[in-house]
């Protein structure tokens, strides 16, 4: 879709949706409802170029997630494990954040260097990222029997306290941080970027039930508990099963949360535009959201996710 083809749609979704977008001060940013979920303009014409005319090749592999459920660490294992997971193998960890590596197709503008690779020439499987949902994916890559998925997901209170922390710290307001409330409010109300969460995650929790060969859906928390039996999985699916316990542990080891948050490349520096990457690693614990919301609030989440999921046998 061309400039020319897809500025009306955009400029005409603005005008419908200019006062639901007056009350979005928690993101901070021009936010706009199209096809169900909110983005800002230049994601949404990116969704737009992408579903029109991205074309998938064999073995292409898509990891996918709403915002803040554990994205960064799932493109740091799938890095190691695709490029071969052996000793003697190159760190690629160490010469670049992990959004070097494994791009985010509809950020791609947002970033401040060369990516490593370039997503139309780079060789066969390629590798990367969206936050996009199920819906608006090219259907190119949705009807392949080829191209794979690997879905990650977190618990909502969790997702919701790791996007209020990093939005804060992304609008420098650490000192002033915008209410909590507030971004309770918009996170139930379903509007953020590439909100609302819970019909994000449905929808690609659905399709892996249909297409379980097709789509890996991963739980954070299940990451974090039995990280080993996750990687397995992952590397099973992807094709690159681990031939002995040993290289199990060097990814495992290699892609801890501990040693990718002190590496050199994740202290300092940027991927993307006015974010820097020690950004991108926090805490990354279980359960943070009872440092921070009210009873209240908790009953609330827990009232919603009840709901949302309610006949899905999903759990968060």
């Amino acid at each position: 879709m061309s400039d020319k083809e897809s500025s009306p749609i955009i400029n005409n979704l603005m005008e419908m949706n200019e006062e639901v977008r007056k009350n979005l001060s928690w993101n901070k940013s021009d936010l706009y409802q199209w096809e169900g979920f909110w983005c800002n303009p230049s994601i949404m014409k990116a969704a737009m170029d992408l579903k029109a005319t991205f074309k998938s090749y064999p073995n292409d592999v898509l990891l996918a997630s709403s915002m803040k459920t554990g994205s960064t660490w799932l493109k740091a294992i799938c890095v190691c494990i695709m490029q071969g997971n052996k000793e003697e193998d190159e760190d690629l960890l160490v010469k670049g954040n992990p959004h070097f590596h494994v791009s985010t197709i509809e950020g791609m503008k947002y970033y401040t260097k060369a990516l490593a690779h370039d997503l139309y020439t780079m060789p066969s499987p390629r590798l990367f990222h969206t936050h996009l949902p199920y819906r608006v994916l090219p259907d190119s890559f949705k009807n392949s029997d080829n191209c794979k998925i690997i879905y990650i997901t977190r618990n909502p209170k969790d997702t919701l306290i790791s996007m209020w922390h990093f939005i804060n710290y992304s609008h420098k307001r650490l000192e002033n941080p915008f209410p909590l409330e507030e971004a309770v409010e918009s996170f139930c109300n379903g509007v953020h970027l590439y909100g609302p969460f819970f019909e994000h995650v449905l929808e690609y929790w659905e399709e892996s039930k249909k297409m379980p060969q097709k789509i890996l859906f991963l739980k954070y928390e299940n990451l974090k508990m039995d990280p080993k039996k996750e990687l397995k999985k992952i590397a099973l699916f992807l094709g690159k099963p681990f031939r002995n316990e040993e290289d199990l542990e060097i990814v495992l080891n290699k892609c801890s949360l501990e040693r990718l948050k002190n590496l050199e490349v994740n202290k300092s520096g940027s991927v993307f535009y006015g974010v820097t990457n020690n950004s991108f690693f926090r805490k990354g614990i279980i359960g943070d959201w009872k440092n921070h919301m009210t009873p209240e609030m908790e009953e609330r989440l827990d009232k919603l996710t009840s709901l949302k999921l309610q006949g899905s046998d999903l759990q968060l």
